[in-house]
């Protein structure tokens, strides 16, 4: 186990930065200045597997299959946990992608509606390659496998998971936005502030929920863990376990973090690798969604003959699609 004891967990090793999705657009658009879009979208794609339905076997297929964890996240892990604990920072710190994007939740800084956000997760091949530091998270659209940049290490990054991460909202007057999000969850890390006292309301509400929802794979991370004296983290540690005991979440890790610094994270990259059960995706069967949000671009009081499409969100529990691009030359 990563997390022995107390002591050990307030050891916190930073992850080093790895290109978020802006950058590696950036990278890119100065490899390929003066090619046409297509080119620059070609090149793109060299980064990743290739997907061809000829050449797959869909009974085959699992959700660490290679072709499909390229490019696609295959398991569902959602933050939960009280207002302004952390939970779309530690988002931000795994993936480089930032889940508050509507103006009113940039206004308030706070999470409304369900945030999505994807992230590869990557293990050095090198056996000697020292844990954890040998686990790394990156954008969906970093290359499956890249150098490991410790010194002396001649090992290679590889992709082992492809994750979706579904940001839910900490505010009590959000928690059915939180509800809909837990359906479609394969795992779940609940965010504590180690700056306040636990369990603070919406602790205590997710973790209801999440219990009623029957997810038994919990990480409990002790967030902004960088604000406080390491008395008080292990005070709050002991907290914690009180609070957790005879729940669903009793046993699990508590692991400290500063999601702003960056602290541990390839803590929860290992933990992910790990100790979250590959969920069984059927390739087969008929399409099923669950759509957990919804936009309606609509005005309200407009005519039925003037009604246009929404926009649905949610998880593809089953079946395989295949997306045909169409590229104007």
């Amino acid at each position: 186990m990563v997390v022995k004891n107390v002591e050990k967990q307030i050891e916190m090793n930073p992850q080093p930065q790895q290109p978020t999705d802006e950058t590696d657009g950036k990278e890119l658009a100065t490899l390929n200045n003066g090619l046409t879009e297509n080119s620059r979208r070609a090149i793109a794609q060299n980064y990743l597997a290739v997907q061809d339905l000829s050449k797959l076997d869909v009974k085959l297929l699992t959700p660490l299959t290679p072709e499909i964890i390229s490019r696609q996240a295959t398991i569902n892990i959602g933050t939960i946990g009280h207002v302004a604990h952390g939970k779309s920072t530690v988002v931000k710190a795994i993936s480089g992608v930032q889940t508050v994007r509507f103006k009113n939740e940039l206004e308030r800084n706070i999470t409304i509606k369900l945030g999505y956000a994807n992230a590869k997760i990557y293990r050095c091949d090198n056996p000697d390659c020292p844990r954890p530091g040998c686990f790394r998270s990156a954008g969906s659209s970093h290359p499956d496998r890249f150098p490991c940049d410790r010194s002396g290490c001649n090992g290679m990054f590889t992709v082992q998971r492809h994750v979706s991460f579904v940001d839910c909202p900490g505010h009590d007057i959000l928690m059915a936005t939180m509800l809909n999000g837990a359906a479609v969850m394969d795992a779940a890390l609940l965010l504590i502030a180690g700056n306040e006292s636990c369990p603070q309301p919406q602790t205590s509400e997710h973790l209801a929920a999440i219990e009623i929802m029957r997810l038994n794979k919990i990480f409990i991370l002790q967030n902004k863990i960088d604000l406080i004296k390491e008395t008080q983290a292990r005070q709050q540690y002991e907290q914690i376990q009180r609070f957790v005991q005879g729940t669903i979440a009793e046993g699990a890790p508590i692991i400290p973090i500063s999601a702003q610094l960056k602290y541990n994270i390839e803590v929860i990259c290992e933990y992910i690798c790990k100790s979250v059960p590959v969920p069984l995706r059927d390739f087969t069967s008929d399409a099923r969604l669950i759509v957990i949000r919804s936009f309606d671009v609509n005005k309200p009081g407009s005519e039925v003959s003037e009604l246009k499409g929404g926009v649905a969100g949610g998880s593809i529990l089953k079946a395989l699609c295949e997306l045909i691009p169409v590229w104007s030359p």
